[in-house]
């Protein structure tokens, strides 16, 4: 299972990268492509190990489960909503993504 966790989160991000940024051609499908890279990238990141007792870790592993979760309901509202609103969701999902994709690491040099 690990070594398909890599791919599987590469290949997410690609295509919910491209929906996301072709969302603006008005093309039909773009929301497929980025709800289907999103849960791609949501599956990869809640079923990739971390094994610690650190509270910190935790507490930053939580925000990226988050972070995930947050990346399909952007999905989704791009469907239903019709509108802008899923930028929103996907700036907060995209600005926690960030701030654990940095402080993990520290986080896990310091133990």
């Amino acid at each position: 299972m690990n070594k398909l966790i890599q791919p599987l989160l590469v290949v997410g991000a690609v295509l919910a990268l491209i929906g996301a940024a072709l969302h603006i051609t008005g093309w039909a499908f773009t929301p497929y492509l980025y709800i289907i890279g999103a849960t791609m990238v949501a599956l990869a990141q809640i079923n990739s190990p971390l094994h610690t007792d650190s509270v910190v870790l935790k507490r930053l592993r939580a925000q990226q489960v988050l972070a995930a979760i947050l990346l399909v309901i952007a999905g989704a509202m791009m469907f239903f909503l019709h509108h802008n609103e899923w930028i929103a969701c996907l700036s907060v999902a995209a600005v926690l993504e960030l701030y654990t994709a940095f402080r993990i690491p520290q986080e896990l040099a310091k133990q």
